[in-house]
C-alpha cells in the first residue's frame, strides 16, 4: 500500500459524520445523543455551557456543564461518535479564556456576557 492511499483513507475516516465546526467555548449548546433501550431508540438531549474543546488526531471532544437542581453535571462528548446525533447552538457568550473550569466553583453567581445577537444574524 502506498503512502498516498493511506492518506486518502485516513482523510475519509476523519470527515465522517455531521460537521460541528461552529461551536466555541462559552456557548450554550443542545446535544442530542442516541439512546438504545432494549430494541427501542430515542434521542436524549443535554443542554449546557461548553467548558472546553479538545482536538486531537482528528477527534473533537466537548466538555459541557449544566446545573440540575443546584448540582453541576459535566459530560464529555466525542463529536465523531455515531451516538451524537445533533448539535444546536442556543446562545453565544463572550469569553476570554480557552478553558472555563473556573465555572465549577462559582455555581450560578458568574454569568457570561451574552452575544446572542450574533446567532440571529448568522455570523
Amino acid at each position: 500500500m502506498s503512502v498516498l492511499s493511506i492518506n486518502s483513507d485516513s482523510s475519509s475516516i476523519l470527515n465522517r459524520g455531521p460537521e460541528f465546526t461552529n461551536v466555541s467555548v462559552g456557548d450554550t449548546v443542545r446535544i442530542g445523543v442516541l439512546m438504545i433501550e432494549g430494541n427501542k431508540e430515542r434521542t436524549q438531549f443535554f443542554e449546557g455551557t461548553v467548558l472546553s474543546i479538545k482536538k486531537r488526531e482528528g477527534r473533537k471532544t466537548l466538555r459541557v456543564r449544566k446545573l440540575s437542581q443546584g448540582i453541576g453535571i459535566e459530560k464529555l462528548f466525542v463529536l465523531d461518535s455515531p451516538k451524537v446525533v445533533s448539535l444546536e447552538r442556543k446562545k453565544i457568550s463572550k469569553v476570554r479564556r480557552a478553558k472555563l473550569y473556573f465555572l465549577r466553583g462559582l455555581g450560578k453567581t458568574k454569568k457570561l456576557k451574552d452575544q446572542s445577537w450574533k446567532l440571529k444574524t448568522g455570523s
